[in-house]
């Protein structure tokens, strides 16, 4: 799995003849991965892959020019361009500074780059270039702060801000002139930390307004999920304009219409809130009149891509233990699903197909094409056929049962393929993470259940209250009840699938999580430690009130809790696992990444101590430089070697009649 070829970001060409996409490849004696961008013609499920950026040329995130003759991508923090037949590519931007994320104008004159600068420097990006010097060559480490966050995700801030610029391109394609500052005035990150991209930004036809998603709220950042939709001329020559200043909660993901006169974009309703709906709002560019479109919709949007004739937005949304692309009826409303089960991951599309990856627990990802009504998808890649030539996967079934106020909840079960009849197996119940998540039908690189079945053992998960995909006051269940509605549904959800599948021992059975699935652990560690054999605890929180006052994103703590720890009525100590650490007796290991910030070292540190010092047997498995996810690939192999091997100890034999 670690060494695995992965697909994404396919882009169409303009004429839809060929897909663009960057295949992420893995060294693994060196430890390392890199990424190249590949071709591919749309319309054949046979053809040979040609490799677009020389090899040793790490690139990423294709992106087609006006004409079809070349393709732009971001290599080694600058923009290049590289021509479709292939050849040395080209540097399209020279700066002093790393170009973070990029985005080219629909009329192929510009390039919106995203550049990390101090606020005082703005567009000289000389300035902020000699700060950082200046203060690396300092002898002092200290680092001064005076307001929130002071880190984020894996990172220590240093002052800097992630702004928006234009870039105008030559006759070329390289760029020329001075870069404009779109942003300014903005305390904000664009595109917000650590995970939004370019689909936070959008430029309209003409290429001469550019919209972009931005949380600019002072020093509440850390507690609010305020973002907004902003307008600025692509010239610079006006100040950017607050299109959604009414709407208190999050606005992002632009998108403009193919004649120019209207802006997708999805919005949420509940403010301090990142598990909220998305719901897909429309805004008239010449009015401002704006509504929502599929409000009885009960799925939460993703990014928006407009059909070529301006009637239909596409979309993707989890859905029932699966991730979708959706068609929206601009006019109506209607809603109508373009993909079948699986996981889509990125796509793209044009007048009369979609482009997209798609994986399942049956297989990693691979390039899929369709019309837009869905019908005639195809798979045309083979990636990895050779690596998992023999290999035989797990065989999965999704099922259901009556779960926390008799509502139905989903689930899966995997098993491995050639397990013998009669023959009872080992079980990995895998608690998943967010919580506002799933774990669903996709092949994930690091909680794959393949993996387990590979060593022997079934696999049981649960899409308990709080899931996504299932409507929103599924997922809003879980406000404020961390540890009972969940732990039902996960009790519940164990004994239906013990009661249909004669298949899993009971008796030989571990629970494992990561995040909240790892606070999960540590809570049935004292409230269900009954059923198991032993506990895996990846990341996860020990005591609710101290992961508070050390975490980074405030507003997630509040809003799941009801208030601050100081506010009455609230549930940090309510599911709060270190009240029952008396009640632990359970084997755990527990994994902690150093460079874990969401939930910091104390807590993978903290369940440790509590284990050993009431002697319970335990393990700790500290990787320094990793962050809230193992990512490096030897890492990932010692994961999965510590956590089988931490199975095997206490379930004995893989199968027994």
């Amino acid at each position: 799995m670690a060494t695995l070829d992965r697909v994404s970001a396919p882009r169409l060409s303009p004429d839809g003849t060929r897909i663009a996409y960057q295949l992420r490849e893995v060294d693994f004696a060196a430890d390392k991965a890199s990424t190249g961008v590949w071709t591919l013609p749309s319309d054949s499920d046979a053809a040979t892959p040609t490799r677009l950026t020389p090899a040793g040329f790490d690139a990423t995130s294709p992106r087609w020019s006006r004409d079809g003759k070349s393709v732009l991508v971001l290599s080694n923090h600058q923009a290049w361009r590289v021509a479709a037949t292939g050849g040395a590519p080209m540097q399209v931007t020279k700066l002093p500074l790393d170009v973070e994320h990029f985005l080219l104008s629909p009329d192929g004159t510009k390039l919106l780059v995203s550049v990390s600068v101090f606020m005082d420097c703005g567009a000289d990006f000389v300035c902020t270039k000699k700060r950082l010097d200046d203060a690396a060559a300092r002898p002092q480490a200290g680092k001064l702060f005076d307001r929130l966050m002071v880190r984020h995700w894996d990172e220590w801030e240093d002052g800097r801000r992630k702004q928006l610029f234009s870039i105008a391109l030559d006759a070329n394609g390289a760029a020329t002139g001075t870069p404009v500052w779109l942003s300014r005035g903005i305390d904000g990150d664009v595109p917000g930390k650590p995970f939004n991209d370019e689909k936070d930004i959008a430029v309209t036809p003409d290429g001469k307004t550019v919209f972009f998603a931005v949380r600019a709220v002072g020093r509440a950042e850390a507690w609010s999920t305020n973002f907004d939709i902003f307008r600025a001329a692509a010239d610079g020559s006006s100040a950017p304009e607050n299109l959604t200043k009414a709407n208190t909660a999050w606005d992002s993901a632009p998108s403009v219409s193919p004649d120019g006169s209207t802006l997708a974009y999805r919005a949420m309703k509940v403010p301090a809130d990142e598990s909220d709906r998305f719901g897909v709002y429309l805004r008239d560019l010449k009015t401002g009149a704006t509504r929502e479109v599929a409000s009885n919709w009960d799925r939460s949007s993703g990014e928006f891509l407009w059909s070529s004739d301006g009637k239909t937005l596409f979309t993707d949304a989890d859905d029932v233990g699966n991730h979708r692309i959706f068609a929206v009826d601009v006019a109506s409303g209607q809603v109508k699903k373009v993909t079948g089960d699986g996981h889509v991951g990125s796509y793209d599309l044009d007048k009369d197909r979609v482009v997209y990856t798609l994986d399942s627990l049956s297989g990693p990802p691979q390039l899929w094409t369709a019309k837009l009504d869905g019908s005639a998808a195809k798979a045309i890649s083979k990636f990895n056929a050779e690596k998992m030539r023999g290999i035989e996967l797990g065989t999965y079934e999704q099922f259901s049962f009556k779960g926390w106020n008799d509502e139905t909840v989903y689930g899966f079960v995997v098993k491995p393929a050639n397990a013998p009849a009669g023959k009872k197996l080992p079980v990995a119940f895998l608690i998943h993470g967010g919580p506002e998540g799933s774990f669903s039908n996709n092949f994930h690189f690091r909680w794959n259940p393949q993996t387990y079945v590979g060593a022997g053992y079934a696999v049981v998960m649960i899409d308990f209250h709080g899931s996504t995909g299932y409507g929103q006051a599924f997922t809003d269940a879980i406000k404020e009840h961390w540890g009972d509605r969940p732990l039902e549904d996960l009790q519940k959800g164990w004994a239906y699938a013990l009661s249909k599948y004669d298949f899993l021992d009971g008796d030989r059975a571990c629970a494992l999580g990561g995040s909240y699935g790892g606070y999960m652990v540590n809570w049935i560690a004292g409230k269900w430690n009954e059923p198991w054999k032993c506990l895996v605890n990846h990341d996860g929180i020990l005591d609710q009130r101290s992961m508070y006052f050390s975490t980074e994103e405030l507003w997630f703590n509040e809003r799941e809790n009801g208030g601050a720890p100081w506010e009455k009525n609230t549930t940090f100590e309510t599911f709060n696992p270190v009240q029952f650490v008396d009640k632990w007796r359970v084997p755990m290991l527990v994994v902690q990444g150093g460079k874990d910030f969401r939930v910091p070292l104390e807590q993978g540190l903290g369940t440790f101590t509590a284990l050993q010092r009431r002697g319970v047997p335990s393990q700790f498995l500290y990787f320094p430089e990793e962050n809230h996810w193992v990512l490096k690939p030897q890492n990932s192999v010692q994961w999965h070697q510590a956590v089988e091997g931490w199975l095997k100890r206490w379930t004995g034999d893989q199968g027994r009649s």
